[in-house]
């Protein structure tokens, strides 16, 4: 598998970077896309990227217990000041990219990352 970090992913998705530029030659090796918090606490893997259209304070709170290294909102989703603020304070950084999900999950797959495998 080719090694992909955040800063990969930010170009690939045209993604504007919201939080945490500093942390962005992060490995990437999985991808989880979702809109349910209860798969990205069942699913993700440590490492992950979390792709999603959700933009409230629990999915950084989420992305936080499952060890995500990362979170794109989709389709130009913009989350509020206060999921921005936790971001930072958690040291994830937060993508916007104005694909929606399965545009963005398949320029990712094309990239050469793959979804969670079954824990």
């Amino acid at each position: 598998m080719k090694q992909v970090t955040i800063r990969n992913i930010a170009e690939i998705l045209e993604a504007a970077i919201l939080s945490n530029p500093d942390n962005l030659d992060v490995e990437i090796k999985w991808v989880c896309s979702t809109d349910l918090i209860s798969n990205v606490l069942y699913y993700c893997l440590p490492n992950s990227l979390l792709i999603t259209g959700l933009i409230h304070p629990q999915v950084v709170r989420a992305a936080e217990v499952a060890g995500i290294e990362g979170i794109v909102f989709v389709q130009n989703n913009k989350p509020d000041t206060d999921t921005i603020e936790l971001a930072k304070k958690q040291s994830i950084p937060l993508l916007i990219t104005p694909f929606c999900m399965f545009t963005a999950s398949g320029k990712l797959f094309q990239a050469g990352l793959t979804g969670c495998p079954k824990k």
